[in-house]
This record gives C-alpha cells, structure tokens and sequence, in this order.
C-alpha cells in the first residue's frame, strides 16, 4: 500500500496506522439515530464522516462490513436512566404504536441519507430486534460481578468494575470526580452509587415497550444495545466503532465497561468520533431546540434559512471540514459551499469538453496521488478538495485558450476526478443523477442553441435573441465560445 491509512484512535489520542484484526476483513459498527423525529444536520455529520470511511476503505480493497444500528428502545430522556422512553414518549403524544413511530421516522431518515447519497450499511440492526442477546449480556455481566439488582432492575457496578478495571479510559473521566459532581435524580435511589447506569429497566405500569426477563418485564438499557450487537455481528473483537463525540461519555464510555466486564477485554481497537455541528458556537441538538431538519434544508423552510439548500450542497459542506473540527452552521458557508460544488462540477463538465493536445503545459502530475496521501491521514477531506480546485484552475485555463493538456493527462484527469470526487467524496451531479430524461433535456437545450447558431449565421438576430433571452429566462446561462455556444442550468 502505497499510503498506509492512519486514523485517529480517541482510545489512545494519536494517529495511529490502520492494521486490521483480520485482513483483508473489517469490522466497523457506527451508532445510528434514535428513530423518534427528523434527523437533522447533526445527524447527517456521522452519517457522512463514516460513509467516506466505508468508501475509502472499500477503495483499498477492504471487504467492510459495515454495521449501524436503530434504536427503537431503551434511549431515556436523560442519559441518567430517568425520564420517559423518548419513542413511548413520542407514540403516547400522537397515539400512536410506538413501532409505527419507528418505522415513520425510520423511513425518512432512510430517504434523507439517499438523498445525501450515503450508502447503505452492510447491516442495519434494530435495538427491539436483539432483547434476548441484551438479556443475555446483562446476564454474563450479572455472573462476573460487576451489576447487581436492584427492586427488578440491574445496574452497573461502576466502583467495583472501576478497582479492577478502570472506568473513563475513552473519555479521560475520574470516578471520584463524577461521584463528587454527579446529581441526584428521580429513580437514582435504586442505585448504589449515582454514577452507576442501568442495564436492564423494570417497566412501570404505564410504559408500553416491554419484554419478560429473570429480572422484570421491563426493557435494557440504551448502552447495552451497541455492546451486545457489536458482538453478534462483528465478533468479540473488531476494528472499528465510530459515532459522535457527543457520545464518547456516557454511551461509549459504558459500552467499553460492558465489553470488558463480559469477556475480560475491550472488544474494540480503533475508537473514532466525528465533531459537532454547532450553531452560534452551540452544538446543535434536539434538546436545544436549534436544529434544522434535513428535509427543511432542501426546501429552505425554516426561519433561520435565507434560501433552500441541495443535499449536495450539504454534504460539500461538511466534507470541506475535517471530521474531528467543529462545523458552524451559517447561510454565508453554506452559500460558499454551493458556490465550489458548482465550480467543481463545471470543471468536470468542462474536462469532458476539453480537446486533447500534443503536449501539456500544465502540470497536473501527482494529483491522484496527493488526494490519495490525504485521505490517508485521517480521511483528510478539505486537503484532498484543496487538490481538485487547484486541478480545477488548470481545467479552466485549458478551458479558456491559457493553457493546453495532453491526451494523458486528460485521461488521468478524469479518471482521477471520477474517483475522488464521485466515488471516494460521494458527491453527484444532481442536474443529472436520478434523472432518466436528462439526456433528452440536454440534447433538447443543444438543438436550440444549434438553430440559434445558424440564425446569427443568417444575421437573424431577432430569432438568436429570443432562443438566448427565454433560455435565460427559464434559469440557463449561456456563454458564447469560439467552439459554440455552451450552457448550464443554474441551481
């Protein structure tokens, strides 16, 4: 491998190289949304940060599966195990089966991911679909002696697992601080110490979502969920688990307590979080009340959007940072980010145009591979776009008469531009994807631009002006070349 892939571990706060438990397979589990609302574009980071890591990995040759869960229960409104199951909340608010719930919320988040053009995980496990391998884990963790029960629930031993093991490696935490600073709240006297977590529930009368156990009828805990379906999927020990950096304490913190007091070791070796989207410096988030859906960024219905935004226009976005830096929304970003999609894909329009010459007298030499060194240092994005702008300014002086490109360097060119930005950025030409009637537009909108070439031949200006003004008119921009006349549809 020419450029050996290095990703952060937050394990072990560095880079690190990536060498696979079992190569040429990688296990890689991503934590995927709470279906109960619209996802946001707080969602839509992860979702993006390990589609291109999913992406990159199968470029070099990886055999990925690649696991993302649903949870559908167990996910209380306080990390603290109180409060209401976010999805019975939501069902009791609109009277609803919670599973109905699920599968409205699931169904558009599904739908927002393929306009985002992520891809799909090789599997996709629901929370409710695995109680018996959560009963299960619960159990094993009971027969080491790091939980105990209490009034039908089970807890998490945290002070005895921390003697013996030590709690907070992930996130750099101290116990004795957390039993200094942690509150009391609702439902904590059950609990031996407050920082102690829940790994099986005793449902109250009123909860709906329950399920038979040697405990209770109840439901598990949200953090046991990812531990016990990592290992079904992904076996006792895999590469990689990534999720937001919000989720480094308390979920992911516990996973790992979970993993070790089970089996006698973490199962995971690479930990990797992507940033936060933020707002006015705010991470934005449900809770706030400071996010914007998905769905009202492409339809610009929102208070705080000056205008509609693409899915692409989206993703362009978030790829320009590198995963591990805060992201803040603004109209101002996002419309400069539309602003260099669009430039990037004339480029590429514009290399499928371009006339080949004898020789090149730009240097475009090394391109793949400096995209490729880029991504090789933890999926290093906006480097890597750095290089296709750089490209793009010797595509549009070839373009425009400043400069010529061999036969070559033109084919290097677009295969290199095939691959980093359609196949390892994952962006698309959304004038053209998805839409089996464009050629037929694009050869309509060329045969008037022929008829109006030969009315300014036949000094038929009248004609030439209509076919330009209308075209106009209906959003194309037209530019006269010593080649003919080209167009685009402006966004």
């Amino acid at each position: 491998m020419d450029h050996p892939l290095s990703i952060y571990n937050t394990l072990t706060r560095r880079k690190e190289q990536f060498i696979p438990l079992h190569a040429p397979h990688v296990g890689m589990y991503v934590c995927g949304p709470t279906v109960y609302g619209d996802a946001h574009l707080g969602h839509a980071r992860p979702a993006i940060t390990f589609d291109i890591l999913f992406r990159y990995l199968t470029h070099l040759d990886y055999k990925v599966r690649y696991v993302r869960n649903i949870t559908d229960v167990g996910h209380l409104e306080h990390d603290a195990d109180a409060g209401e199951d976010k999805i019975a909340k939501k069902a009791r608010l609109e009277q609803l089966e919670p599973m109905e719930v699920v599968q409205y919320y699931l169904n558009r988040y599904h739908q927002a991911m393929d306009a985002l053009n992520v891809l799909s995980p090789s599997i996709e496990p629901h929370a409710s679909g695995h109680i018996i391998e959560q009963i299960q884990l619960v159990q094993e963790i009971l027969d080491k002696g790091y939980a105990y029960e209490s009034c039908g629930s089970v807890y998490f031993d945290v002070e005895k697992y921390n003697k013996d093991h030590r709690y907070g490696i992930l996130s750099g935490r101290n116990i004795e601080d957390m039993l200094n600073t942690t509150r009391t709240l609702d439902g904590q006297d059950e609990k031996r110490n407050p920082v102690d977590f829940a790994l099986w529930k005793c449902a109250q009368p009123e909860h709906i979502m329950r399920w038979p156990s040697p405990w209770s009828d109840g439901f598990p805990g949200w953090h046991c969920e990812c531990t016990a379906m990592g290992k079904k999927y992904l076996g006792e020990h895999f590469d990689i688990h990534g999720g937001g950096m919000d989720l480094i304490f308390p979920h992911h913190e516990c996973e790992i307590a979970q993993a070790v007091a089970s089996q006698g070791d973490d199962m995971v070796k690479y930990w990797m979080h992507n940033n936060m989207i933020t707002v006015n410096g705010q991470k934005m988030g449900k809770s706030l009340g400071n996010f914007i859906t998905l769905q009202e960024f492409f339809t610009g219905e929102h208070p705080m959007l000056t205008q509609a935004y693409s899915p692409m226009t989206i993703r362009f976005f978030i790829l320009q940072a590198h995963y591990r830096s805060t992201v803040d929304f603004s109209n101002e970003a996002l419309q400069a980010s539309e602003k260099g999609l669009n430039r990037l894909m004339e480029a590429y329009e514009n290399l499928n145009r371009l006339k080949a010459s004898v020789t090149s007298s730009v240097d475009v030499t090394g391109l793949r591979e400096k995209g490729l060194e880029a991504m090789s240092d933890d999926l290093n994005t906006p480097v890597l776009i750095s290089h296709l702008f750089d490209a793009t300014r010797a595509i549009n002086s070839a373009k425009d008469g400043k400069a010529t490109i061999s036969e070559a360097d033109l084919a290097e060119l677009k295969a290199t531009f095939q691959l980093m930005l359609f196949d390892i950025l994952g962006l698309k030409d959304e004038a053209v994807s998805g839409d089996n009637s464009y050629e037929s537009f694009s050869k309509a909108v060329d045969l008037l631009l022929t008829i109006r070439q030969e009315a300014k031949a036949n000094k038929d200006w009248a004609t030439s002006d209509k076919i330009r003004n209308e075209l106009t008119a209906m959003g194309f921009e037209i530019k006269d070349t010593k080649e003919g006349a080209e167009w685009r549809l402006n966004k």
